[in-house]
């Protein structure tokens, strides 16, 4: 069946700047320019509008004990979507999804290939576990088989020292960012500690998970290089409880945990005053829920970004990083319909209106 003409008016928030009274959804991509033959079947739809939201950091075909099957992964990515999140760029799963991408009602999905992890040094069941002589091999294979991203795990408990330790020697990590990008491909790492940041940061790095370890003196060293953080707020309010279940056993890294909590906040804030770019991620996927984008915006502002600026590293900011359009002429129809302003108060994003994916509106 023939899709629907929609005519959407109010506020059109095209940029954080760049807000237009209306525009018009024709065979499911943007329009500004209203069809030349008025069609009978055109739908009105009005709110403030924003592009669809972008989570970029979960894991749609994954949970607690590694890869689950379609069904499961079905609802995560249905999840996502009701919540308003059309853009997500899965940080790594074991999963195959290639089957969302044909889907039209399901959000546009950003691979990173499955984790890449030291053996032994990293969850059971999610990621290929290896050796610094194989990193190379490893990130190639998962270059070419994701999206344009790698993901590697920086960091994770060291049993010699029983405490957060960085899982690879600096020269197999330049020689796999050296290789991630011959690729053509973007990386990203899982790093919760403050070891080890340096050395990924000046192999190469692209970006970096969580970020809760920053200091100092590696911020400049991130907004000198342009190297993004996605801090995923939203699973560092958990810390504590990965502390108290990891306490008898390491008592080392059970106090990390906890001082890394407790300055998260102000980890963030210190990054965004520097000029570090921002994006937002949920960690959906493993142990958390998938659909807590708006709420993780609302903790980017609890950490001291502006709300514009929480906005965009969800929507105009988060679209031009991971390379997917917003708002723009003949761009697939993802928007979000809002009943009120959300730079007024990012907490209105917990509550969307209505989700139009691929110019049809949810339910509709």
């Amino acid at each position: 069946m023939d899709q629907p003409v929609l005519h959407v008016k109010g506020r059109v928030l095209v940029g954080p700047e760049d807000v237009r009274d209306e525009l018009w959804v024709v065979d499911g991509r943007i329009s500004f320019t209203a069809p030349a033959s008025a069609s009978a079947d055109v739908r009105t739809l009005q709110g403030w509008v924003l592009p669809g939201l972008t989570d970029a950091h979960c894991h749609v075909g994954l949970d607690a004990h590694g890869a689950v099957d379609d069904a499961t992964s079905e609802k995560q990515a249905l999840a996502e979507r009701d919540a308003g999140a059309l853009l997500l760029r899965d940080a790594g799963s074991p999963a195959d999804t290639r089957w969302i991408d044909e889907r039209e009602d399901l959000p546009k999905v950003v691979r990173a290939g499955r984790h890449i992890a030291r053996t032994r040094r990293y969850i059971r069941n999610y990621a290929h576990e290896i050796e610094p002589d194989q990193l190379v091999d490893y990130v190639r294979q998962e270059a070419r088989r994701s999206d344009g991203w790698v993901k590697l795990v920086g960091d994770w408990i060291d049993r010699g020292t029983g405490d957060l330790g960085p899982c690879w020697p600096r020269e197999a990590l330049a020689a796999a960012m050296a290789a991630a990008h011959e690729e053509g491909a973007r990386v990203t790492a899982h790093v919760f500690g403050e070891d080890g940041l340096r050395d990924l940061v000046e192999a190469g790095i692209d970006c970096i998970e969580h970020a809760t370890g920053l200091t100092e003196d590696t911020i400049p060293l991130f907004a000198e290089r342009g190297v993004a953080i996605v801090p995923t707020l939203v699973n560092i309010a958990h810390f504590p409880e990965h502390a108290a279940a990891g306490e008898a056993k390491f008592p080392d890294y059970a106090r990390t945990m906890r001082k890394l909590h407790a300055r998260r906040y102000a980890t963030v804030a210190a990054a965004y005053d520097a000029g570090v770019p921002i994006f937002t991620g949920t960690d959906a996927g493993g142990s958390l829920a998938h659909g807590l984008v708006a709420d993780e915006v609302v903790e980017l502002v609890t950490a001291g970004l502006p709300p514009l600026a929480a906005l965009d590293a969800t929507t105009w900011g988060a679209r031009r990083w991971l390379g997917r359009p917003g708002l723009t002429e003949g761009a697939p129809a993802d928007l979000v319909l809002f009943a009120e302003d959300p730079r007024a108060d990012v907490r209105v994003l917990r509550d969307p209106r209505l989700v139009v994916v691929n110019g049809r509106p949810t339910g509709g």
